[in-house]
């Protein structure tokens, strides 16, 4: 079966009927390791007042377990923290971004398990619908790979540009037919596309930062469908060191956050309704981003 045709059949099969997590160890209170009981895990986020992490701290520590909770302001920074130790998992990204940081920093950290999948949204604060942008106007997407690939494929779906090539995860800017496209595209660091919005047409923002932008989920006027074939390489995870991946503090914390229902509330919550949350095996985890960092690495050679 091609990847794609399995990555939808097991997208599909997960949001119909979440597995349970395999592998999972004991309580954190009797757990060991570097993530001991005694000891504060340290995880780095993007968006520390997002509604999940405070049921998530109070049910770790139910178990035994200390988390502190590091925030950062933009993406390019919990990559480097995890690597150099700093924090000892983090939880803000997928895995083509994971893919896109290990492969260009010759780095190996590793998905220890699942959290959802977020529809990414194309916003305006001047146009009610795509079809109301005209011709020529410029609209920003997010300047990291993986994401300024994504928003790009928004954009092609939305009718707004076309991409020479069809699009994959690997689309640039450069990569627009600029003579068969409605619109210009600009790009922005991530956290920066809000700020852009009275300056554009509209703008590709990611999910951490709607709610600063002042604006709500049901605002986008156009967004990507998490169910399509290419899903699996945009599920979100905690990632951690590779020789951490079997740490059991590590692997209870994942499974807490998978199994809480206040965690699980507090997800969709910040997302507005729109995560689609996913328990999927850590080997298909680590099978996807085998494929993409093989990808990759072909791409950019």
């Amino acid at each position: 079966m091609p990847r794609a045709s399995r990555a939808a059949s097991l997208i599909a099969a997960l949001v119909a009927a979440p597995l349970l997590l395999a592998g999972c160890a004991a309580s954190g209170a009797d757990a060991s390791g570097d993530g001991a009981a005694d000891e504060a895990v340290k995880i780095g986020i993007v968006g520390a007042g997002d509604a999940q992490w405070q049921p998530f701290v109070d049910a770790a520590a139910e178990e035994g377990i200390t988390v502190e909770l590091v925030d950062f302001s933009d993406y390019p920074q919990p990559n480097p923290a995890l690597t150099e130790g700093e924090v000892d998992l983090n939880q803000f990204q997928h895995i083509v971004y994971l893919a896109s940081y290990n492969v260009s920093a010759d780095e190996d950290l590793v998905p220890i398990g699942s959290t959802a999948i977020y529809p990414l949204g194309l916003y305006s604060t001047k146009y009610d619908s795509v079809d109301d942008i005209p011709a020529g106007e410029t609209v920003a997407v997010p300047d990291d790979d993986s994401n300024q690939a994504r928003g790009l494929l928004v954009l092609q779906s939305a009718g707004l540009i076309e991409l020479k090539d069809g699009g994959s995860i690997f689309s640039k800017i450069s990569d627009i037919d600029e003579a068969k496209s409605k619109v210009k595209v600009t790009a922005l660091e991530a956290s920066l596309t809000p700020t852009s919005l009275p300056d554009v047409a509209a703008a590709i923002i990611n999910n951490d930062f709607v709610a600063d932008a002042g604006l709500s989920f049901e605002d986008a006027i156009a967004k990507d469908d998490p169910s399509d074939a290419n899903a699996l390489p945009y599920v979100n995870i905690f990632a951690a060191r590779a020789e951490d991946a079997d740490n059991p503090t590590y692997l209870k914390l994942v499974e807490i956050f998978q199994t809480n229902e206040k965690v699980q509330a507090g997800l969709l919550e910040s997302s507005g309704g729109t995560a689609v949350t996913l328990q999927v095996p850590v080997d298909d985890l680590l099978s996807s981003l085998k494929d993409v960092e093989a990808d990759t690495k072909a791409h950019n050679g």
